[in-house]
């Protein structure tokens, strides 16, 4: 078995570098990766299932593709919570929940978005539990597109001025959140995304966290089989 995974891509109609290097991807995974796993920020943001735009449709039509070679997978980030059934079933790929466990070879890995572990920011975890809550996403697919687009650049902007006045520590993952979490689910390897600081993590008695980078400079994945010793975190130029 092989895996492919990425996050954080973040994609909207101002980064068309960023959406064709995804699709790249995808094309080149043909023959090479058994399952695809996208850890969540697949878009910058999401406001729901019926989103007509150009980029929206855009990417429904790489995944249908995609998912015709491998099987594909998609967690919701902190950006895309409304990816939901229609989604799903339009794109062919399966929503995973956050954090999900596979197997690879011997090794069993924890899957997950990665915001979940980042305790020490108190404000944002009352924030995500919101975002989460059903009655609210509910409250939000119930009105207009309009009102959803104009709703999701406000919340954007708030996050932006949120996240300019915290310090650069409290918004990474504590280190008592990634060992309570691998441990619960017996877990060799935490595979997440969401802090953009992309790295190998040695955590002793064989267990590691592997972070995936954003889709800023360059374009990353990650590639595991089931030898370690071939797992490969790669930054690349984007087209």
């Amino acid at each position: 078995m092989t895996a492919l995974f990425l996050s954080d891509l973040h994609i909207d109609e101002t980064v068309p570098h960023v959406q064709a290097g995804f699709e790249r991807v995808l094309t080149e995974a043909v023959g090479i990766a058994d399952d695809i796993y996208i850890l969540g920020d697949l878009v910058e943001v999401w406001v729901g299932d019926d989103d007509d735009a150009a980029t929206a449709n855009r990417l429904r039509g790489a995944l249908r593709a995609a998912s015709e070679h491998s099987r594909v997978h998609v967690m919701h980030g902190n950006r895309d919570f409304l990816f939901g059934d229609r989604f799903a079933e339009e794109t062919g790929v399966t929503l995973l929940a956050d954090p999900t466990c596979v197997q690879i070879g011997e090794r069993r890995v924890l899957l997950a978005h990665g915001d979940a572990f980042c305790t020490g920011d108190v404000e944002y975890q009352a924030m995500r539990r919101m975002f989460r809550s059903p009655d609210w996403q509910r409250s939000v697919l119930a009105r207009t597109l309009a009102e959803r687009r104009q709703l999701a650049a406000g919340l954007r902007a708030q996050s932006i001025a949120a996240g300019a006045n915290k310090a650069d520590g409290i918004m990474d993952v504590t280190a008592e959140a990634v060992a309570e979490a691998m441990a619960d689910h017996g877990a060799d390897l935490l595979v997440h995304g969401h802090t953009h600081r992309p790295a190998i993590h040695q955590l002793g008695d064989g267990k590691r966290r592997i972070v995936l980078g954003d889709w800023g400079r360059c374009g990353w994945t990650l590639h595991l089989g089931e030898d370690p010793s071939d797992d490969r975190l790669l930054c690349f130029g984007l087209p």
